[in-house]
């Protein structure tokens, strides 16, 4: 009974001194986090202007946030009363055996450092790489996430991302566009390739330097087969493609020449009766 009437009346003074250590601590927990994204904006504002690459902004603030935000968690804890010397010291011991654990993750981060040092892919780039397509919108700690020509958003993992062949469309400024022109064997040669060469000089998107290819390339089953091989500006590649096949097209049309498809003649033989 002393000993419940002891507590009773340190009550007041416990809540008093473990109650403000509690509040203390979400506060410095709450301006903690505050801070990380504080910190994660002024270090993509400063390297904005710098100018620096999008894909090595966007890495180093996810990582300034990470950093500011383990500190805060260690803060709130050391207010709690927990040792933070031995937590570290249990952190660093635990560490190892997490990190076998969660090779997979290192990989991923270790492979995002790689990309951001050799740079293999930059924010807004038109990728294929892990066994899918798309726009690089961010490389993080751990993923790198995609977005395709239909709005959708592919996150893959960094690890997958340089373990495999990485194919970058946006890395260079022009591209060529490599078309098949099928016509068929009653076509006149040198009339078809006059119609070609017309079309391709006059395209908007067609640049005059490097030169294009106009060429017999193929004499198939079914068609004697053209190479077209234009070259545009990177960002004019799929207008310059649909654009030329649709020229094309009507331009054979109206010269009369005929696109085969692929077709086969059987020849009947009778036997003679004997």
């Amino acid at each position: 009974m002393e000993n419940i009437n002891s507590l009773m009346e340190q009550a007041p003074d416990l809540i008093m001194m473990y109650g403000m250590k509690i509040i203390f601590a979400i506060i410095i927990f709450v301006v903690g986090k505050y801070l990380a994204n504080v910190a994660k904006r002024f270090s993509t504002k400063l390297m904005d202007k710098r100018k620096l690459d999008p894909t090595v902004t966007s890495f180093v603030a996810n990582i300034v946030w990470a950093l500011v935000f383990v500190f805060t968690v260690i803060a709130t804890l050391g207010q709690l009363g927990v040792q933070t010397a031995s937590l570290v010291a249990v952190i660093g011991a635990a560490g190892l055996a997490v990190g076998l654990a969660l090779q997979g993750s290192l990989s991923n981060f270790a492979a995002g450092v790689l990309m951001v040092i050799f740079r293999p892919c930059r924010v807004g780039d038109y990728v294929e790489a892990a066994g899918v397509a798309g726009i690089v919108d961010e490389i993080t700690i751990f993923s790198t996430k995609l977005r395709t020509p239909d709005n959708k958003v592919i996150i893959a993992p960094n690890s997958a991302m340089m373990d495999g062949t990485i194919v970058n469309y946006s890395a260079l400024g022009q591209r060529r566009v490599d078309l098949v022109i099928g016509v068929s064997y009653d076509a006149d040669i040198a009339q078809t390739k006059a119609i070609l060469t017309k079309i391709v000089e006059n395209n908007q998107y067609v640049l005059k330097d490097p030169a294009y290819t106009i060429a017999l390339g193929e004499l198939a089953d079914s068609s004697v087969n053209f190479v077209v091989r234009p070259w545009v500006n990177t960002p004019d590649y799929w207008n310059a493609y649909f654009e030329l096949l649709e020229q094309i097209k009507y331009a054979l049309d109206e010269a009369n020449i005929g696109i085969p498809y692929p077709q086969m003649d059987l020849h009947v033989k009778e036997l003679a009766q004997k």
